[in-house]
């Protein structure tokens, strides 16, 4: 399946890996915030979510660092490159 169907169908969990300040500055409505910076210390937390997991963050740079980190411990996940992109996908949905 790729991102974009993904994203269409709701059948993944979107986690935006900036940092909080950039969150609330603006992020996709249902998306989980979770910074790169805490990813190792909230693995659990990224485990128990719906997978499989679409990653984002402002450029496409940060998720690409999620996405290769969070595969080595075997967690289905994907890079959806900047956050804006993947909100435009699952706005496509609507």
């Amino acid at each position: 399946m790729n991102i974009e169907k993904m994203i269409n169908e709701d059948a993944a969990t979107i986690v935006d890996v900036r940092t909080v300040a950039e969150f609330m500055g603006g992020h996709i409505a249902g998306s989980v915030n979770i910074p790169l910076g805490e990813l190792a210390e909230r693995t659990d937390e990224i485990k128990s979510l719906q997978g499989p997991i679409v990653l984002c963050c402002a450029s496409g740079m940060r998720s690409g660092q999620a996405q290769r980190f969070l595969s080595q411990l075997g967690i289905e996940c994907y890079n959806g490159g900047g956050w804006m992109d993947v909100n435009y996908l699952k706005g496509k949905m609507a």
